[in-house]
């Protein structure tokens, strides 16, 4: 799906912000203008442009609230955190460029004026973390005891983001979400200095402690939903996490492994890349051609928090859920992107590998869902998403359709 640019990457990423119009947080004409003016592959004009109009759209939201619009200004600080999240997306090439904190600052700050013009009851939390903390949103629908989903995303979300692609639609349908952030992503990385860890049920168990504690939190219908990266995550946390009464992996993920991503790369190219210095060769000649994998391995070195490339393929190694997928016990959900170009195949590895009750999802190009994490087609993935959380939770549709009405 080629949107505006040539270069996947753009493309993709444009769709990504233009996916959340539906939940309020992007407007058609102003992504499709904005991209128009960007300079195909340059991470420095995407940034100009969408910092531009994220401005543009933040000024509009100031403006509204000075003149009492209540509902205009949620709209616009809701699009400008999105736009502002899109503008820093490509800036992680250099982890002390100052522009990260504070365009990334700016997304989160105006997300939350956003939040508190709404009728949706959302709270910010910090979660006890190892001496740090986890920030997170508590949507809840009201004061009644329901199921609710834990939601996570993966290599470069953020928690703000997490209300567009999930939360949204979870209190649609009366579900409670909580929505975090942890090591390597949103405020853990870029506040505490925290890096990315493969053993994520570690981060999963202090926040559904957490959940425990809500009286508003039905404690036998906790769902985990993880994106993107978090297709490994979630399920590695709900192999030893089994308080858990769901898992989705959007989409599924069996390894993250950079240096095996190297491997299959390397195909037709001669050279060891056992060597040290021909890998790092190697892998600034693919950055050089690629946009694709120049972010992917700036944005690795700086969420793992890695000085070298070497040091990043170190790190990911872990990454695997070779031995893990089979201690998962609650019914899992695998999804899988029939085009996805980040992660293709891995989604059938992952259902393979599992040996609870399971259920394989594929999205493909004729729904118009077939890009990674099914950007794009949010209203359909949802829909599909919460009709297996009914059945597999046992939910009953609090106002079922009354076939006596008029139409």
């Amino acid at each position: 799906m080629n949107l505006v640019f040539k270069d996947q990457t753009f493309s993709f990423e444009l769709l990504r912000t233009l996916s959340y119009t539906p939940y309020g947080g992007a407007d058609i004409g102003e992504c499709l203008s904005t991209a128009y003016r960007i300079e195909e592959g340059s991470f420095e004009s995407w940034y100009t442009e969408w910092y531009k109009t994220a401005e543009r759209i933040h000024a509009l939201a100031q403006d509204s609230m000075e003149q009492g619009n209540r509902i205009s200004a949620r709209e616009f600080y809701m699009r400008a955190s999105n736009y502002y999240r899109t503008a820093e997306f490509f800036l992680h090439g250099v982890p002390s460029d100052p522009r990260i904190l504070e365009t990334w600052g700016k997304s989160r700050t105006t997300f939350r004026q956003a939040i508190r013009l709404m009728d949706t009851l959302v709270e910010q939390v910090e979660i006890v973390y190892e001496g740090g903390y986890l920030p997170a949103y508590f949507y809840r629908v009201d004061d009644l005891q329901r199921p609710t989903l834990l939601v996570h995303g993966g290599f470069d979300s953020t928690g703000e983001e997490l209300y567009l692609e999930v939360a949204a639609a979870a209190l649609q349908r009366g579900y409670n979400c909580i929505t975090f952030e942890g090591p390597g992503q949103g405020a853990v990385i870029r506040e505490q200095q925290i890096p990315f860890r493969n053993d994520w049920e570690k981060v999963v168990t202090p926040v559904v402690d957490y959940l425990l504690t809500r009286p508003e939190v039905d404690p036998q219908r906790i769902a985990l939903v993880g994106i993107s990266l978090g297709g490994y995550l979630a399920p590695r946390a709900a192999a030893f996490e089994h308080r858990l009464a769901a898992c989705i992996a959007n989409d599924g993920l069996f390894s993250n492994q950079f240096g095996e991503m190297g491997r299959k790369l390397h195909q037709g190219f001669t050279g060891d890349l056992n060597d040290p210095s021909y890998m790092k060769e190697f892998i600034s000649l693919l950055m050089d051609k690629s946009t694709n994998v120049r972010w992917a391995i700036e944005n690795g070195m700086f969420t793992f928090k890695a000085d070298s490339i070497n040091e990043l393929m170190e790190k990911t190694e872990p990454f695997t859920l070779e031995g893990v997928a089979d201690k998962i016990k609650c019914p899992t959900l695998v999804c899988e992107a029939e085009d996805d170009h980040f992660f293709a195949g891995q989604p059938q590895q992952l259902y393979d590998a599992l040996t609870c009750p399971k259920t394989f999802m594929k999205f493909t190009a004729e729904e118009g869902a077939e890009e990674h994490c099914h950007f794009g087609a949010l209203l359909l993935l949802n829909h599909r998403l919460f009709d297996w959380l009914d059945q597999t939770l046992h939910v009953k549709e609090e106002n079922p359709f009354n076939e006596t009405a008029v139409v």
